[in-house]
């Protein structure tokens, strides 16, 4: 019986390959013997979702401002922690994020260049110390992700931000990742057969642990 679950988050820009990741690492985790919970964010709960819907789309002549796109993602991120994530730590369960607080200091502190300690503050408010126990950060050439995301369909609020905020949030995720040891950068310019032998690696090592 495990008693206590793990948290691992996977992380990237759009087209980063966020979704294969989350797959190779849900057969892992479940052929290791653990339950595996998924979540998203910005979502993972009903009010957290209807959050991601709102932070997402355009509101007509209404512009999203930095300030609150900021303020709901960790709104959202505070309904998820505590009712979702949390809990199912407790009961010994591993939980898979699709994306997390990295998010947000890439994002809004990379992108939109919001200043790192007011992020840092509603880090604090929200997180306190709650962290990831692994993050895999899937790495993509902005113009790169681009294009796989609009052949994906229609791009939402954010992704169709020019290339140059790409650039500043791709820029930021690679500092934080340099920073974090408890995360692995997986490139994603590579063939998809060696992204997937990338990630199987990074994720039996970290199990192995």
């Amino acid at each position: 019986m495990h008693t206590s679950g793990k948290f691992i988050v996977i992380e990237g820009l759009e087209g980063a390959g966020k979704s294969t990741a989350v797959a190779i690492i849900t057969q892992a985790i479940c052929a290791a013997g653990y339950t595996v919970v998924n979540t998203r964010e910005p979502g993972g709960t009903a009010m957290a979702e209807a959050i991601r819907d709102i932070v997402k789309h355009d509101w007509q002549e209404e512009k999203v401002t930095v300030e609150a796109e900021l303020l709901l993602m960790y709104a959202a991120r505070a309904q998820l922690v505590q009712n979702i994530i949390l809990p199912n730590l407790k009961k010994g369960y591993w939980v898979l994020g699709d994306r997390h607080d990295m998010s947000s200091q890439a994002y809004q502190g990379g992108g939109r260049q919001v200043d790192q300690n007011m992020i840092e503050n509603l880090r604090a408010i929200t997180l306190k110390n709650f962290r990831p126990d692994f993050t895999l950060y899937m790495d993509v050439e902005p113009q790169e992700g681009l294009k796989r995301a609009k052949g994906r369909g229609e791009l939402d609020r954010i992704e169709q931000e020019d290339l140059s905020f790409f650039e500043r949030t791709r820029k930021q995720y690679l500092f934080l990742a340099e920073q974090d040891t408890n995360c692995v950068v997986i490139d994603t310019m590579q063939s998809m057969q060696s992204v997937h032998k990338d990630v199987e690696l990074a994720i039996n090592q970290f199990l192995e642990c």
